[in-house]
């Protein structure tokens, strides 16, 4: 594990700041736990009040302390927390836990008391989690410094999962969904404000942990993309899946997540982009973010999403069925070796296709899902197996429909998952380590993230990113548009495909540009001033003979010289037609840097929004995936006699578009091409807008 947060994680020492012998308040909770749960490091209780908390010799003061701790819990408020701090900074005390609250969630004056309290620790090398922290949690050492009730509610028990999040609530609620499966959990961190120490640092941290097997993280702001590329390069060799909450996903939700810990929201769409880049899975909620983990931890890396259904219940079979179709999971077609197998073990009224209705026979004959499961597991369709149990109890074999399904997961090499809405039925199988589940429809539901979340590991592991720090990414907010003339010149330096144009600044110029064009062509004004022409009447299309050109350039300049415009003089651009208008649009996000956007075009761009977005540099295989997903990708392909798209040629100029951002390091705010014609024989970029910054 990196040494950096050490002090946080692995501490030898941890002095509680204003400690209380009371296990209920939040000053006596952490010394509770820690003596609860084996950490074998020195608490020093600082309280001046009391001379003893809990049994342990207490002080009045950090200066009264015998050594310097590695670890400070500030639990007193406001000034007294400031305070803290410089104390701890003055000592050289190596890292704190702020769990006080009312700084940066609470308005200015409290983000300024943030502020202050970062810069003094700062100066002394002094790593900070918080403030608003309900703190960390280590049950693989048994540095618990933290005041979550869910510790006390639901017992803890070390295992291979590590939870990290920015809310204190949620860090327990996902805590206590796993804990509620059985599953044990050694990491529970809140980063609260994180002033200081981030999500992605701890995630980075706990992904080099040799015992995690699972990293799970609940995040309101990324603020440091880069560190958790880091984690999730680490996870990704380590063969750790990382799942991901980030909340504020619209703009009531990004609203509350600044109220609640003074988070910045990332355009959205950016963030999905960026997680699936690294192989991170997003999930809705919390539920979801721990629903997948007994599948998870089991190791099992389906290729494929044929499902096959096993029930004694034949509602439960059609309403599995319709369920998974909705989710993208198919039902798997047995072959007719595997329903004839199945017809030698069920009785002659089941039914041997999928989904597999092995009746109510089952009351009597408990071998039935231990006949089934091994024949059903040879089909070469079958990918995943769900064991639906609508009913059983007393009369049913219940232990030995686990330890059948049990042998099944231990031996089968493919996931299996059994939906049981009786407890008494479900326990068995949880008991037995079969990843268990209340319905079907959740069962399904982790499926679905497993197949997904592996297919998305897959792609990542044909092209791996690169993780590097980007230089600073904001720009002032100074920035200006260039005429589609440079726009067009800039693109073309750039070596991707543009129109065939000229820039002319007489009209003699553009009737000469129409000759050597030798074919119709589109006459536009061109004015750093007046991006968007058309509006203006400073677009003329099909002209084709010298009087109409003549007419276009003296109506559009003067049209310019009306509005005081500058004009550098007109655009004689040939008419290209293209099988589909596309757009192919850039920006640089300050977070994230170098944004790709692709999809459809044309005037309703802004209406229909069927666009896809990835972050640059973007392969042109990456291109492709994405313009995969769009509604309109199968008219790409060629539908009703239309020849199919030139994709290697669209990929490639969206993949330089895409590059040409990212390598001006923010010199370019963004970049809109629309439309860019796509054909059978190439793309070509029609229409440009590229905004710079003072930069550039």
């Amino acid at each position: 594990m990196p040494t950096q947060l050490d002090a946080l994680l692995s501490p030898a020492s941890i002095a509680v700041i204003g400690a209380s012998d009371n296990i209920h308040k939040i000053g006596g909770r952490p010394i509770y736990y820690m003596r609860q749960h084996g950490y074998a490091g020195t608490i020093y209780p600082v309280n001046p009040q009391r001379e003893t908390i809990q049994g342990i010799p207490s002080f009045p003061s950090l200066d009264a302390l015998p050594t310097v701790p590695e670890l400070a819990i500030i639990v007193v408020a406001g000034d007294a927390a400031v305070q803290a701090v410089k104390d701890c900074a003055r000592l050289g005390v190596q890292s704190a836990i702020v769990i006080a609250s009312g700084f940066g969630e609470a308005g200015e004056e409290g983000k300024r008391q943030q502020d202050e309290m970062v810069r003094i620790a700062r100066d002394a090398s002094l790593r900070i989690v918080g403030p608003n922290s309900q703190g960390l949690a280590n049950f693989g050492n048994g540095a618990v410094a933290s005041f979550s009730t869910m510790f006390i509610e639901v017992p803890p028990q070390d295992g291979p999962v590590a939870v990290v999040s920015q809310s204190g609530g949620m860090a327990a609620m996902v805590y206590g969904l796993l804990r509620s499966q059985g599953i044990g959990v050694r990491h529970v961190h809140a980063t609260g404000n994180q002033a200081d120490v981030t999500v992605s640092e701890l995630a980075l941290a706990v992904a080099h942990d040799p015992d995690v097997k699972l990293l799970l993280l609940y995040l309101e702001s990324l603020s440091d993309p880069d560190t958790l590329a880091q984690a999730a390069a680490v996870a990704r060799a380590r063969g750790v899946p990382v799942v991901a909450v980030k909340a504020g996903r619209t703009g009531a939700g990004q609203r509350a997540a600044a109220s609640h810990t003074g988070a910045m929201a990332s355009e959205d769409r950016a963030v999905d982009a960026f997680l699936a880049r690294h192989g991170i899975w997003r999930a809705d909620d919390a539920h979801a973010l721990a629903r997948c983990a007994p599948l998870y931890l089991r190791g099992w890396q389906p290729s494929g999403r044929r499902l096959v259904v096993v029930s004694n219940s034949g509602a439960s079979c059609v309403m599995a069925a319709d369920a998974a179709d909705t989710l993208g999971l198919s039902i798997a077609p047995l072959s007719d070796a595997t329903q004839a197998a199945l017809a030698e073990r069920l009785p002659g009224f089941a039914a041997t296709a999928n989904p597999v209705d092995v009746t109510a026979a089952l009351l009597t004959n408990s071998a039935l899902f231990g006949d089934v499961l091994p024949v059903v597991a040879d089909d070469p369709s079958a990918d995943l197996f769900l064991l639906d149990i609508p009913v059983a109890g007393m009369g049913y074999d219940v232990p030995r429909f686990a330890r059948d399904a049990a042998h099944f997961a231990d031996n089968a090499g493919k996931p299996i998952a059994v939906a049981a809405w009786q407890e008494s039925v479900a326990s068995v199988f949880r008991a037995a380590g079969v990843p268990t589940f209340q319905n079907a429809a959740d069962a399904l539901a982790a499926f679905q993230q497993l197949t997904g979340h592996q297919a998305l590991l897959r792609t990542v592991a044909q092209e791996p990113p690169t993780v590097t720090a980007l230089p600073s990414r904001a720009h002032d907010g100074n920035t200006r548009t260039l005429s589609e003339a440079a726009s067009l010149a800039r693109l073309a330096d750039a070596g991707i495909s543009v129109v065939e144009h000229a820039l002319c600044r007489t009209a003699d110029e553009a009737v000469a540009a129409w000759r050597g064009i030798g074919a119709p062509v589109a006459v536009k004004a061109s004015s750093p001033q007046v991006p968007h022409k058309s509006e203006h009447g400073l677009v003329m299309l099909h002209c084709n003979n010298e009087q109409t050109i003549r007419e276009a350039f003296d109506a559009q300049t003067r049209t310019l010289s009306g509005m005081q415009a500058d004009c550098e003089g007109v655009i004689v651009a040939r008419m290209t037609r293209g099988q589909r208008e596309l757009m192919v649009g850039a920006h640089w996000d300050p977070t994230f840097g170098a944004v790709l956007l692709v999809g459809d075009g044309g005037k309703y761009v802004e209406v229909l929004r069927d666009t896809a977005l990835l972050l640059a540099p973007a392969s042109p295989a990456a291109v492709g995936r994405a313009l995969a997903s769009l509604r309109i990708a199968p008219l790409l392909s060629g539908v009703r006699g239309d020849k199919p798209i030139d994709m290697e040629a669209l990929c490639r100029l969206a993949a330089d578009v895409g590059r040409m951002v990212h390598d001006a390091r923010g010199a370019i705010a963004s970049v809109d091409l629309n439309p860019v014609m796509a054909g059978p024989d190439g793309a070509v970029v029609v229409d440009a807008l590229i905004e710079v910054t003072g930069q550039s």
